[in-house]
């Protein structure tokens, strides 16, 4: 290798390293000058020498970059295979660039740092300690070079942190050298850390002439101009010290954080004042105050409630604050915002009834300091401190000090201004605005935060109310009084709904929300918490008459009015007679309209805003749950509501049917209290007949049987010319609602007395079984069943909509009646929901939306009083003649045309609940028979349809995009994946108990987040089939069914479904079947459809562990019946055959000692590892082998020793990097 040869492929490597970074290069040039650097650093022999050449300080920036790139790449993928001298030599030159080969600390650029310390940190994991065991010392003699060599030598200690602890990105055996090296030399290292931090603060505060803590008020004199690089210089070492102890103090022994009575963290609080390392000393106090483990260990952190620490802290954050918005201050607020949470929870973790720490004497500074960020104007600050607040209230000693008593009144006053909705960063009313701007994107982004703010907050207030629920109360009621006075302000923005009203942003509008959702928790809390006698009900009462009397006319108002008269109704328990005034006030808002009434009935489409929809159906709930929650209390006035309800009822127009519908369910709720069995069926007969009358009339009974009749009855079939306004049908179709929401309402709602005794006594007993159990009837059986083969006739209509030639009778303007809605389609792509500008425009919907809307209520509804039927009419429902072949004929007909989006509420809210409240007595008659078809069917339909997905993931680049833009796509996909989940949860509630089940906290989890799952998955050996599942596999085609749908659902491209079916169903399923013969081919495709699982889902660590146990489990239970297996192992890439050999000689060889389960499994998964997939980053990736050296640990004979040190040319290998 000559000089020339050298000089030549640098003058090459520096052109085709500008032709890369020139933004006027051609996409021809560049790709051919980056294949030629790649292919340099690939092949070249000479690449050590061309790399040194391209860093020296003569080049430019981007070609000393790529030169230490250069090193970089022959360090980590040539090292192993290159000389011991040219280690040595490329080892000295790095470190001399480091002495002398860099620009000054102010001037080099960052990246060239940056992959310096890297190549250093390369080096380190793979030589240190064992050939380079004075590495240590050299890096000290290095930083005693000067500024410019510390901070590269802090930059590698990080790094080499960060790698071996943090990201351990490295083989296990020199992770642990490593990190047992650093262990062992720890004090040394930090006594350097301290000690570089030190000085270097201290030379930069004499130079820009920091006044010394004492004379803190003196004017510092002027930094001289020659001084102010050096200066810099001294600041830029503290902040990277700063920044390498941060990577050290998460890890290192709590001992060393503390030593010297606590040093560091009295350095670091002196920090908090310094403007230019204040963040970084923050970030290593939080780290530091942040850390776990023992106890005993976290005490000396006690410290920083010493009077010296708590000062610097506190006037930290005043100077912090004063200095206004500015983005650097503020970032410094929040550090130390959480630097105070965190040491309240070391707080409430170290003093406990039986520990030795005292409660601080500085705790009430540390309260005032901690109340001042919730006060702060900062709605990021004020929600941080929230979790710190619920676990001081929470905690055993603090929850009694005098103290924090004391604060709770503060504290509550503090919620009361934060519970009000300001801060909008698009707004300027609110100090808040400001700072919201730095903290989140747009008003949407707030919105979300904001309302878990508030919920978090309710969550903290509840919990100060349990300490002292009379303030609260008081407070509360204060409040009430002054919104109930105070005069409406509506703000710059009137509402739509009508002049003068209020929108979701009045200045009155966002005060009453916040006193109302501030009332409700308090006075919640109060009842839960006081006893009955000391309860102060003349307060409630009075506030409660207040409340009633209070008259308003704008809908956001009136609907936190009713939730004050929710909030305080419990008082009326204790004073039944002022029931009557709620219920009017209630029934006044259930018809509550701002344009006025005459208006309305003469344009029957004077749309309604959603305010006052809401204000509609606020009243109905509160009517329902008043009715649910003291039904003893209502039922004296029973008379009086249904002659009320029965009022409203007679004019059609007047309410809507869901709104007719919440009263009849409020009277069915009550009618429940008569435990009468007679009386109550003569009363649901009685509400039921104009329903009955409609729904078995012969017009009614031809349009719900005929799907053509229905669609012209329905109005779909019309051309409209206004859409807006002209809908002729809309009373045809709101008749057929108003029938089945009311036949939904009395199957939910109507019930038998809870108690046996009161049940026998009323007539509701009709019977046990043969376990013992009662058998009750509900009085609504009767009414409901004469009205079920209209209902089934409906349905099978329904779903005979989605046939195409139905589809094609369908009018111009409705030929998209059956799609989904818009609101629907968001959900599902998790696209959030616009901000409430909407709230209050009257809502102006099409024609075409109100007919969609109609027909995704309609089938939800029906498909509801199904699902419903079973537990409330119990045997009188499973016993009706012919049940499952009416089902089939109804609700599972024409399936192939019915679109996921329905398939799946159908799945949710009929066939599962059906399923589990059926008594096992009925299984063979009713279940088996419907379940066999549709198990089978929907295996059929989900393979097809992730056929076609991972059709389309192959042919991406195909252009495909005929008429189905990418968000459809993305729809669809995401619709298939939500109905397979759907599908594989129904399959395992029927097959799989539940004690089996409940240890995996991830089936509650319904998102796409990987991040959700367990890693270490284990299902428990009680997983076991229930009564249902074996009835089911007992028939061979549903027991094919289930088992092909659950284990080719393992390479469907979904992981959570793939987890839960790995952990819960495969194994149960497939066990079941073992004593029979399976075919030998069936257990290959078992064995490999679980291979291929590992395939698609293996890069998550989740599915990758429950997938590796159940292909052990399958290859332990089988192997020895099935030497098919053994040839399936043999066709997985890169298998070892002979450790394969050894494990199968050991599972076959049933006389020697098994090895313990985990090992069996390692060697295991060691075997399969060819089939696990990777993710898509990692599968392309250059692998990086660093060789593991002699064991640093282990004592080795000496005459192997003697062998180790006399190879490779006689050197020793210690001699290694000998400077």
């Amino acid at each position: 290798m000559s000089a020339e040869q050298v000089s030549s492929l640098c003058e090459q490597l520096v052109k085709a390293v500008t032709v890369i970074m020139d933004p006027a290069s051609t996409q021809r040039y560049r790709l051919e000058a980056l294949k030629f650097c790649e292919e340099f650093k690939e092949k070249c022999p000479i690449c050590v020498p061309c790399g040194l050449k391209l860093a020296e300080k003569t080049q430019t920036a981007i070609v000393r970059h790529f030169g230490l790139q250069i090193l970089e790449h022959v360090v980590k993928f040539r090292w192993n295979n290159m000389p011991r001298l040219e280690k040595v030599y490329l080892k000295n030159n790095v470190m001399g660039l480091i002495s002398s080969g860099t620009q000054s600390i102010l001037e080099e650029e960052s990246h060239i740092k940056d992959v310096l310390s890297r190549i250093v940190v390369e080096m380190i994991k793979r030589e240190w300690p064992q050939h380079w065991p004075d590495m240590l010392k050299e890096l000290d003699t290095l930083s005693k070079q000067g500024e410019t060599q510390t901070e590269l030598v802090m930059f590698i200690l990080l790094r080499l942190a960060e790698d071996v602890v943090t990201f351990q990105t490295l083989p296990t055996q020199r992770r642990r050298d490593i990190q047992q090296t650093l262990t062992q030399n720890m004090e040394k290292i930090f006594n350097f850390l301290l000690s570089t931090l030190q000085q270097n603060v201290n030379k930069y505060r004499r130079m820009v002439g920091a006044p010394q803590e004492q004379e803190a008020l003196t004017t510092p004199q002027k930094t001289d101009l020659a001084q102010e690089p050096k200066a810099q210089a001294n600041c830029r070492v503290g902040i990277a010290a700063l920044n390498t102890l941060a990577g050290y103090i998460d890890w290192v022994a709590l001992s060393h954080i503390t030593a010297d009575n606590c040093k560091l963290l009295e350095m670091l609080c002196l920090l908090l004042n310094e403007p230019e390392l204040q963040v970084g000393a923050a970030e290593c106090l939080l780290i530091a105050v942040s850390r776990k483990g023992k106890l005993e260990d976290r005490k000396p952190l006690m410290v920083l409630f010493g009077d010296v620490a708590m000062h610097y802290i506190l006037s930290a954050a005043q100077t912090a604050d004063a200095e206004g918005l500015v983005e650097k201050h503020y970032v410094f607020l929040k550090r130390l915002c959480q630097v105070l949470c965190a040491l309240g929870s070391q707080l409430c973790a170290l003093l406990g009834s039986d520990s030795d720490v005292e409660t601080p004497a500085n705790f009430g500074k540390y309260l005032d300091s901690f109340l001042a960020f919730t006060t702060h104007p900062s709605q990021f600050l004020r929600s941080s401190t929230q979790i710190t607040w619920g676990a001081l209230f929470r905690h055993e000693v603090l929850s009694h000090d005098p103290l924090l008593l004391a604060m709770i009144p503060k504290y509550l006053r503090a919620s009361m201004t934060n519970l009000v909705k300001v801060g909008f960063p698009s707004k300027t009313d609110s100090p808040s605005c400001e700072y919201s701007r730095f903290d989140f994107d747009s008003d949407e982004d707030f919105n979300a935060f904001f309302n878990s703010f508030r919920a978090q907050q309710g969550e903290v207030m509840r919990m100060a109310c349990r300490l002292d629920p009379r303030t609260g109360f008081q407070m509360a009621g204060e409040w009430l009084k002054y919104q109930l006075t105070a005069p409406v302000d509506t703000g710059p923005m009137n509402s739509k709904t009508g002049e003068g009203l209020c929108s979701i942003f009045s200045p009155s509008f966002v005060q009453w929300d916040a006193m109302t959702f501030f009332s409700e928790s308090v006075i919640s809390q109060m009842f839960r918490t006081l006893d009955k006698d000391e309860i102060p009900v003349n307060d409630g009462i009075d506030l409660l008459q207040l409340v009633l009397n209070f008259e308003t006319k704008d809908p956001l108002i009136l609907s936190c009015v009713l939730t004050n008269v929710s909030a305080l109704f419990p008082f009326v328990t204790y004073q039944p007679e002022y029931l009557p005034q709620v219920l009017s006030k209630l029934f006044a808002s259930v018809t509550f309209e701002v344009i006025e009434e005459s208006k309305f009935v003469m344009s029957v489409q004077a749309p309604r805003t959603r305010a006052v929809k809401n204000v509609r159906r606020h009243a109905c709930s509160s009517i329902i749950k008043m009715c649910r929650d003291y039904p003893q209390l209502v039922l004296p006035n029973f008379e009086m509501l249904y002659n009320h309800v029965k009022q409203l009822l007679s004019n059609e127009l007047l309410l809507t049917q869901m709104e007719k519908c919440a009263l009849m369910e409020a009277l069915v709720l009550i009618s429940n209290q008569f435990k009468d069995y007679e009386r109550q069926k003569v009363f649901l007969e009685e509400l039921m007949a104009p329903v009955a009358g409609l729904w078995l009339s012969p017009e009614m009974q031809r349009v719900l049987s005929d799907p053509e009749a229905f669609i012209s009855y329905v109005g779909a079939d019309n051309k409209i010319a206004d859409p807006v306004l002209e809908d002729p049908s809309g009373l045809n179709r709101s008749r057929i609602s108003f029938c089945v929401y009311t036949i939904l309402g009395v199957v939910k709602r109507a019930r038998w007395p809870a108690a046996t005794e009161e049940a026998k006594a009323g007539g509701f007993l009709v019977g046990y079984m043969p376990s013992g159990s009662p058998i009750y009837r509900n009085p609504c059986t009767e009414q409901v069943l004469k009205l079920l083969d209209n209902l089934l006739a409906l349905i099978r209509t329904h779903n005979n909509l989605y046939m195409p030639e139905m589809v094609a009778r369908l009018g111009e303007t409705f030929a998209k009646a059956l799609d989904m809605l818009e609101v629907e389609k968001n959900a599902i792509l998790g696209l959030p929901q616009p901000l409430l500008e909407l709230y209050d425009s009257p809502v102006y919907k099409t024609v075409l939306e109100r007919m969609q809307g109609f027909f995704c209520t309609l089938y939800d509804n029906c498909f509801h009083i199904l699902g419903n039927a079973g537990p409330s009419m119990q045997q009188d429902f499973y016993t009706v003649e012919g049940l499952a072949t009416q089902l089939l004929s109804s609700a599972f007909i024409n399936l192939n045309n019915i679109p996921d989006y329905r398939l799946r509420p159908m799945l949710r809210v009929f066939v599962k609940p059906l399923v589990l409240s059926c008594p096992s007595e009925y299984y063979e008659t009713l279940v088996c028979p419907m379940l066999g078809p549709l198990f089978t069917y929907l295996h059929v339909r989900l393979s097809q349809k992730w056929q076609v997905i991972n059709q389309r993931s192959m042919l991406c680049e195909d252009d495909a995009a005929d008429d189905n833009p990418e968000s459809q796509e993305m729809l669809e996909e995401q619709l298939v994946r939500l109905l397979t989940r759907e599908v594989m949860d129904l399959i395992t509630v029927c097959c799989v108990s539940k004690k089996g089940v409940e240890h995996n906290s991830t089936a509650a989890v319904d998102g796409d987040d990987d991040e959700a799952m367990a890693t270490e998955v284990t299902p428990p050996a009680s997983a076991e089939l229930t009564e249902l599942g074996k009835c089911l596999m007992k028939q061979e085609d549903v027991c094919t069914a289930l088992l092909i749908t659950a284990y080719t659902s393992l390479s469907w491209k979904d992981t959570l479904s793939c987890q839960r079916t790995t952990t819960q169903l495969c194994w149960p399923l497939l066990k079941q079947v073992l004593p029979g013969n399976l075919l030998p081919d069936a257990v290959s495709w078992f064995f490999t459809s679980v291979l291929k699982g590992l395939q698609t889902h293996g890069q998550h660590d989740g599915c990758m562990a429950a997938l590796v146990h159940l292909a052990f489990q399958i290859y332990e239970a089988l192997r020895p019946r099935y030497a098919e297996l053994k040839g399936v192992m043999e066709q997985i890439p890169d298998i070892q055959r002979d450790s394969l050999e050894q494990f199968d000689s050991k599972l076959l060889n049933p006389t020697l000692q098994k090895v313990a389960d985990k090992r069996r499994k390692d060697h295991f998964k060691r075997l399969i590892a060819g089939c696990i997939g990777k993710p898509l980053g990692e599968q392309f990736r250059k692998e990086v082998h660093i060789r593991n050296l002699p064991s640093l640990f282990k004592k080795v004979k000496p005459s192997l020793e003697s062998d180790v040190l006399e190879n490779e040319d006689g050197e020793g290998l210690t001699a290694l990097f000998e400077p």
